[in-house]
């Protein structure tokens, strides 16, 4: 009996920020990463950075008055050590996203993502 040959399973790594299209999109999945781990800095530090990628990082970087590359080592696993807190390159945005229990809400009636000053 002949077997057949077995076929390669291709896989593609998974990119959280190319589904993070609008402000919307961006405020439910800070929400649920709040939700998820809001004590755990390493996770919310990884969150930043899917954020800052989908709302693009040379942007961002220009916001906040750090290079690409800086702001990019600062929200990267291996420069969190030296950053010196997850938020710092979102507060020198002008704001650390947070939500503002509920005084603002997105067109659905939930909380949205605000900015504290």
């Amino acid at each position: 009996m002949a077997t057949m040959p077995k076929a390669k399973l291709k896989l593609r790594r998974w990119d959280s920020a190319a589904y993070l299209k609008t402000e919307e999109d961006i405020a439910l999945y800070w929400e649920a990463c709040l939700e998820e781990a809001a004590e755990d800095p390493a996770f919310i530090t990884a969150a930043l950075a899917i954020i800052a990628k989908a709302r693009g990082m040379t942007a961002l970087a220009r916001e906040t008055g750090l290079t690409r590359e800086g702001l990019c080592k600062a929200l990267s696993p291996a420069g969190r050590r030296s950053c010196p807190a997850p938020t710092a390159p979102v507060r020198r945005s002008g704001g650390a996203p947070q939500l503002d229990g509920g005084a603002r809400q997105d067109g659905r009636g939930r909380p949205g993502l605000a900015e504290t000053r």
